[in-house]
């Protein structure tokens, strides 16, 4: 799969995203407190945009009446129909062994690393005649 750079980590501030195209496919990418993932951004019910979407935690209850608000900013919700879906995994709250949003890898790489490679430039021989630069393409 080929690597698209995004942005600088300062672009995605903490609790953040940002929608980026790479070949066609519309993908959102979230900053968890310093972890990024990255999303399809469209839904699997009807295709609405999860960057336009609402970030939440969710409510846990182990008892009747007893209520946890957890994992605050870690799901993203379809402003459509509000499925919601885990960020860090794409998986649905309701049912995430059938339904998931694609999910693709995100990480953080050095500026120096993309510079280094794998990346490589095509090159052609130059000489000098007289005043006049030539490239022989």
């Amino acid at each position: 799969m080929p690597k698209l750079v995004v942005c600088p980590v300062s672009e995605i501030p903490p609790g953040g995203r940002k929608l980026v195209e790479a070949e066609g496919k519309r993908i959102v990418v979230f900053n968890l407190a310093g972890e990024f993932y990255a999303l399809s951004d469209r839904c699997p019910h009807q295709g609405g945009s999860l960057c336009a979407g609402l970030v939440s935690g969710h409510v846990e209850s182990h008892e009747p009446g007893v209520y946890h608000y957890a994992r605050r900013g870690e799901m993203i919700r379809c402003p459509w129909h509000y499925w919601e879906f885990d960020i860090r995994t794409g998986k649905s709250w309701f049912d995430p062994k059938r339904v998931q949003v694609r999910q693709f890898p995100a990480h953080v790489e050095s500026g120096a690393a993309l510079v280094e490679g794998p990346y490589t430039a095509e090159t052609f021989p130059v000489r000098v005649e007289d005043a006049y630069v030539v490239v022989e393409a």
